[in-house]
């Protein structure tokens, strides 16, 4: 088939085949070109066996301007497609460089980014498998500028979320960041969705709190209202409020 590799089990093909037949109908059994089989007739290497070809099949059509024009393109505008680029070298060159060379230029352009272009950012995605983690975090809703009889409402929203599925449930606490508000809406949270996930995970609260001991009371408080739930108590950022 034209445009397709022939590998070591076509050659193989082919070979038995023209121990009995023409050349011509071994080729089209073994489908392959005629010029191909003219090719196998004379090789005695498999594909496999043969060195890789270190030499271009033609010249390079972007030669004469890829390192003095192409290149400083895209080290000033990374972001440039190749599109743009053909488009730009067309307006310099008019009539030297057709439409049918975009193709030969995206692959220059996408092994340039590979070795030049600007560093990808990397992260690890985490895995939240079913019924595991819950969450629940506090936010200052000031910026919404609820108002009561022309009075500015100072409040809290409290939010329980589901890792997994993004089942989220939402509540206005009155007051500040406290551990009886986060224990209350955390109950009705599982009263809402029938349930409680095997971890629960939150801030650690310690901006709520004046001193060390109130802290570790928090933390003991906090541990026991897990445990009665049957969930496995954690926390963000160990001593850092975290909104």
């Amino acid at each position: 088939m034209a445009g397709k590799r022939i590998g070591d089990h076509q050659v193989g093909i082919y070979k038995k085949l023209r121990s009995k037949l023409g050349q011509e109908v071994a080729a089209a059994k073994a489908g392959i070109s005629i010029r191909s089989a003219r090719r196998l007739d004379g090789a005695e290497a498999l594909p496999s066996q043969r060195e890789a070809r270190a030499w271009r099949t033609r010249a390079d059509p972007f030669e004469a301007v890829w390192q003095s024009e192409l290149v400083p393109m895209l080290e000033a505008a990374p972001a440039l497609t190749a599109t743009t680029l053909l488009e730009e070298i067309q307006r310099r060159y008019p009539g030297q460089y057709e439409n049918a060379l975009l193709r030969t230029l995206q692959r220059r352009v996408r092994t340039w980014n590979a070795s030049h272009g600007k560093e990808r950012e990397v992260f690890f995605a985490q895995a939240h498998p079913p019924r595991r983690l819950g969450l629940s975090d506090f936010t200052h809703a000031a910026v919404l500028q609820v108002t009561i009889a022309g009075a500015a409402l100072l409040h809290l929203l409290y939010q329980f979320a589901l890792a997994y599925s993004g089942w989220r449930y939402v509540e206005v606490v009155l007051g500040g960041e406290s551990f009886m508000a986060l224990s209350s809406g955390m109950q009705n949270a599982a009263w809402m969705m029938g349930g409680v996930p095997e971890e629960h995970r939150t801030d650690s609260l310690a901006a709520a709190f004046r001193n060390k001991a109130e802290h570790a009371l928090l933390t003991r408080r906090y541990e026991g209202l897990c445990k009665h739930y049957g969930m496995r108590p954690s926390r963000n950022n160990l001593g850092v409020s975290h909104e």
